[in-house]
């Protein structure tokens, strides 16, 4: 099959689809990989790197998006909607419940569209959203840690505090992959670290990871306020798979929490927990409202891109060389592949994102002919 990874486009977004070491992998499997310039080296891998596996380098978006497969990152944007077609299966991140024009769009243009955050794995979980959810979970700690600094609005604590001054108290929602790394990070800087999750089990679970140095609590409206209010930096760190992030801290909750305290939404490209976050970009990753620092950047991975493209290329390899291989048969064949479709052929197949849109679902193994 021929194979196309375009340079990514959204405003610092730094990763790629695919390392020279996949590409290999890839070519070595028979299939023809066209990269185009440029696309590594925000990740540290130039052209060479995949000139020198038997890659092809084209000289545009054009050139690459006219692959049958293309493997990319970041859903398109506005300007490579062009590019979208009905005989291209593209497999890439796409959070369509945040994104009623994309999802129009490929909808229109008759796009075969698989998302890695709703592949399943054969044990459970979403194997290919894991490895960015550990990535921005561990980072929602340091950049809310950062951004507490007065000097960029903060409240001007030290989440880890000193000898004879109390560490800062972070308070996260959510107690899955994004939850629990960024947990981590939060108890390794010193914090007071408060962790809520709907799920009983979840937090026997990490109670037992933790050994009590997080405090767990059931999520509820009434202890969600109470955590909030208290929180110096709170996480959004919730999710649905493939559905819009429920709204759980309200504008009316903002006026509890103490002036330059920060929320750092990790849901935020599925719309996010918080009622007043939006997404926002690297270079201009914040703003405030009623007092309290909003940091809501949707693709806070892309800021780290050369960790970040090995952790997803390691893992999006094995389903590439599938679809590459038998082309959507490997979605036939596999169950928790097939919860990756997401539109095929105009029609919507992910029944969270037709719940959203209210649109007409097709389940995906009828619209697929299986």
């Amino acid at each position: 099959m021929d194979i196309g990874i375009p340079k990514e486009t959204k405003r610092h977004e730094y990763r790629v689809a695919a390392t020279p070491a996949a590409v290999r992998t890839l070519i070595a499997a028979g299939h023809d990989v066209r990269v185009q310039t440029g696309a590594g080296d925000g990740s540290g891998f130039p052209d060479e790197d995949y000139r020198r596996v038997g890659a092809r380098i084209v000289p545009d978006a054009a050139t690459a998006w006219a692959a049958s497969l293309v493997l990319k990152v970041k859903e398109p944007v506005p300007s490579e909607y062009g590019h979208l077609r009905d005989d291209l299966i593209l497999f890439t991140y796409l959070h369509l419940a945040a994104d009623r024009g994309l999802t129009d769009a490929l909808i229109e243009a008759g796009t075969t569209a698989i998302a890695y955050e709703t592949v399943e794995g054969s044990q459970g979980g979403l194997p290919l959203l894991t490895p960015m959810s550990e990535v921005a979970g561990r980072m929602a700690p340091q950049v809310g840690a950062y951004h507490l600094e007065r000097f960029l609005g903060g409240r001007g604590v030290l989440l880890g505090g000193v000898p004879g001054v109390a560490a800062g108290e972070v308070v996260i929602l959510g107690g899955g992959v994004v939850g629990i790394n960024a947990a981590k990070m939060a108890v390794g800087l010193g914090a007071r670290v408060t962790l809520l999750d709907v799920d009983h089990r979840r937090l026997q679970y990490l109670d037992d990871v933790f050994g009590g140095r997080v405090e767990t609590v059931m999520s509820n409206v009434g202890t969600v306020a109470t955590a909030t209010a208290r929180a110096d930096l709170l996480v959004g760190a919730v999710l649905i798979p493939g559905a819009r992030a429920p709204r759980l801290v309200p504008r009316d909750l903002l006026a509890e929490m103490r002036p330059g305290s920060v929320i750092v939404d990790v849901a935020v490209d599925q719309g996010g927990c918080v009622e007043t976050i939006h997404a926002t970009t690297h270079d201009d990753p914040t703003y405030v409202v009623d007092g309290v620092v909003h940091y809501g950047v949707a693709n806070m991975p892309g800021a780290v891109p050369n960790t970040s493209t090995r952790a997803l290329s390691y893992q999006t390899l094995a389903y590439a060389e599938r679809l590459a291989n038998k082309g959507l048969d490997a979605l036939r064949r596999d169950p928790g592949f097939l919860s990756g479709l997401n539109v095929h052929r105009g029609q919507v197949t992910h029944p969270a994102v037709g719940e959203t849109f209210g649109l007409d679902v097709v389940d995906p193994a009828t619209a697929l002919g299986a």
